[in-house]
């Protein structure tokens, strides 16, 4: 099963290791409503692997795989920073590996999009690779550990302060953000509740 689009040896494991962090940091109370996760790839990974009473999926291209239980739609984010759903329409939003291929002037109005579809104390999860090992993934897709299509795309390397910077420029409680790293310091994750 390809999680992204080319190939890497390490993607299948290292997109487990994403949805493994994400469902760590979603509160059991909030799988009750919906989840739109952004950027899910040709295959819809997180989304086949997390508990939500509804899932809707957002990616540039189609997806490659349909499932009854997940709502797909095919937008592209750095050209279309709207969200095709109404005011406090989900739970959770989450975008594993996605803010890296994003246009940074597009990123504070898809973050203002996230807040305005989420409900009150709900909450946004991302993931991104950390700024200082973006040459490492790029000596990584040189050997086809890692999807060289996907590191090509990566436009700009985000630390933690610049995504704090971001959510708040979008309206979100600096109080109400959380960050932190996994996968040895390689990836970071943030959350942010309205």
């Amino acid at each position: 099963m390809s999680v992204t689009r080319g190939h890497g040896f390490l993607e299948s494991f290292l997109a487990r290791l994403r949805a493994q962090q994400a469902n760590r940091l979603i509160p059991p109370h909030l799988r009750q409503g919906r989840i739109l996760d952004i950027g899910c790839g040709s295959t819809p990974y997180f989304l086949a692997h997390t508990s939500f009473k509804e899932k809707f999926a957002i990616d540039q291209q189609p997806s490659a795989q349909t499932s009854a239980d997940i709502t797909c739609h095919t937008l592209d984010l750095n050209t279309t920073p709207k969200l095709p759903f109404k005011d406090s329409f989900f739970t959770v939003v989450t975008m594993l590996a996605v803010v890296e291929h994003l246009n940074p002037d597009s990123l504070v109005k898809l973050f203002k999009e996230c807040r305005r579809v989420l409900e009150l104390h709900g909450m946004v999860i991302l993931t991104t690779p950390a700024a200082w090992s973006d040459r490492l993934l790029r000596l990584m897709a040189r050997i086809w550990l890692v999807s060289k299509e996907e590191i090509d795309e990566h436009v700009y390397a985000y630390t933690l302060p610049l995504l704090g910077w971001y959510f708040g420029t979008a309206g979100f409680p600096m109080d109400k953000l959380n960050f932190g790293y996994f996968e040895m310091g390689l990836n970071m994750w943030a959350t942010a509740r309205r």
